[in-house]
């Protein structure tokens, strides 16, 4: 009698056991999703945050070159367009890593 109940208490155990590592494995996916969503935060606002600290200081010297020679106004342009870049990185690893969602 004693070894059928420590047969039946033994299969309890190892029930539990399997049922707490099929939540922990569900658990650690919804974290994985947490740092996924994480980091496509991060790719748009330290991108835009790069490409607005950029900007400023292009700008300012872009606006003070184009007062001075008109004829620089193309050149400052294509020197105010280039950090933008940063935030079409930002945007295509926000699309990559949404794809891992």
């Amino acid at each position: 009698m004693m070894k059928k109940v420590l047969t039946l208490l033994a299969m309890v155990a190892l029930s539990a056991l399997a049922f707490a590592a099929e939540e922990a494995a569900a658990a650690a996916g919804d974290v994985g999703r947490g740092l996924i969503a994480v980091g496509m935060g991060l790719a748009i606002g330290l991108g835009a945050l790069g490409t607005g600290i950029a900007q400023a200081r292009i700008g300012a010297a872009g606006v003070g070159a184009v007062a001075e020679k008109p004829s620089m106004f193309g050149i400052a342009l294509v020197f105010l367009l280039l950090p933008e870049t940063l935030v079409i990185f930002g945007f295509v690893a926000f699309i990559l890593l949404n794809g891992n969602l």
